[in-house]
């Protein structure tokens, strides 16, 4: 019922008071008939009927209302209030006013005001409330009384007031604590919003200094390519000084087509484009690459899952945010890590063990913040973790970290991938 409801606090609670209304609707209809026939009071029923059928009228332009998308306002409710306080006060005139035992019922909507609305409506209710009772304990109707039957007509004014603090109790502890729970979600979305848009202010500070960064590293970078370059061509006769010669200026160059990829993104509208892969090769490739970054780390890969396989969208957001987990898997590590992929039609699962010391308390809860590192100054500043957390939940993935029962801890990936077409 309302799929089309904006889904607002106040719109749920609109939605919830005109449920309310119908209940209250109904439960009239019934206490009327029983009254009548079996009671048998002599009281103004016309004016009483007329009251429940202007009710009923109002519900079915709330219930018409609730299928538009308006968003419903403070002062909207609160009216809705007050036509359900004026509704019971005619009610009561007719019925004995102040010594009718359904009077606590003005608790109901008062409670609902303080509940859902500002301070201010909260004391306007309760003044117009206690006003309405004020004025019904000298301006009413007064009830038939039958001084044979007194011992009857007590017990049913007792009947009554135990009827109505039951309704009372009801409603107020599942219609009131929804109508909080509402209050208390949209709290909740609105500390998410600001987490977010947080997260997305320090990302943008982050890219920007890193476009910085990278013009003011291509020259030292050549000159680093340039000096290793003519150190290769000296001490030819020495074997290990070559290969380390060598391993340096593979990372020089590396570090070169890293910042010409990071420059030539920059200008584009929308990162997450790329071409697609195969989920397989696309981790063959992310190894090798790493393998390259890394060639003194020691680790084993292990891969399942249906073939052909299906296809991950290949992009820079990607692989950088997977070789920042792979790099701190890495440098935690004491000999050696364990590599498992398993895809099915729609997810790529990765997982990444190490063999380290595991996770501390403090690194398990604060772990990808911004700039929160268990490392010296010299191996990191906290920002890969919280790049890469960053950029895989943008692309509908997840990051889970935790440690293991015997030793070190897991870094468990979720992305998404691309659906094939039928």
């Amino acid at each position: 019922m309302f799929n089309d409801l904006n889904k607002s606090p106040l719109n749920k609670n609109l939605q919830r008071l005109f449920m309310l209304r119908n209940i209250a609707i109904l439960a009239q209809c019934l206490t009327f008939s029983l009254v009548y026939i079996i009671i048998d009071l002599d009281i103004p029923w016309t004016g009483m009927i007329i009251v429940v059928i202007l009710l009923t009228t109002l519900n079915l332009l709330t219930w018409i209302r609730l299928y538009r998308k308006w968003p419903v306002s403070n002062l909207e409710f609160f009216a809705q209030l007050l036509i359900d306080v004026f509704a019971l006060s005619a009610l009561l005139y007719f019925s004995g006013g102040s010594t009718n035992p359904f009077i606590s019922l003005y608790l109901l909507p008062l409670t609902i005001a303080a509940a859902t609305l500002p301070w201010r409506y909260t004391w306007v209710m309760a003044i117009i409330t206690i006003g309405c009772y004020t004025i019904l304990l000298f301006n009413y109707i007064p009830l038939p009384h039958d001084h044979s039957k007194h011992l009857i007509e007590f017990n049913l004014h007792v009947s009554g007031m135990w009827l109505a603090f039951v309704l009372s109790t009801v409603i107020i502890a599942w219609f009131v604590v929804k109508m909080s729970i509402s209050i208390r979600d949209r709290d909740h979305d609105l500390a998410l919003a600001r987490e977010q848009v947080l997260r997305n202010e320090q990302i943008v500070a982050l890219g920007t200094l890193a476009a910085g960064a990278a013009h003011e590293l291509g020259t030292p970078l050549s000159t680093m390519a340039v000096i290793t370059g003519e150190l290769q061509k000296e001490n030819t006769d020495d074997s290990e000084f070559q290969s380390n010669i060598r391993i340096l200026r593979d990372q020089i160059t590396h570090c070169k087509e890293t910042l010409t990829r990071l420059l030539a993104k920059a200008g584009q509208a929308r990162v997450e484009g790329g071409s697609q892969l195969p989920v397989d090769e696309f981790l063959s490739s992310l190894l090798e690459k790493w393998k390259l970054i890394r060639p003194t780390v020691k680790f084993s890969y292990h891969s399942d899952g249906p073939l052909p396989a299906p296809k991950i969208m290949d992009n820079q957001l990607v692989s950088q945010s997977l070789l920042n987990l792979l790099n701190n898997a890495a440098d935690a590590s004491s000999k050696q890590i364990e590599i498992k992929s398993r895809w099915d039609e729609t997810n790529l699962h990765l997982e990444i063990i190490d063999d380290g010391e595991g996770l501390s308390d403090e690194a398990t809860h604060r772990a990808g913040e911004a700039f929160f590192t268990t490392k010296t100054p010299e191996q990191g500043f906290g920002i890969g973790l919280f790049l890469a957390n960053a950029n895989i939940e943008r692309l509908g993935g997840s990051v889970h970290l935790f440690n293991l029962e015997s030793r070190g801890a897991c870094t468990q990936v979720t992305l998404p991938l691309i659906e094939s077409e039928a």
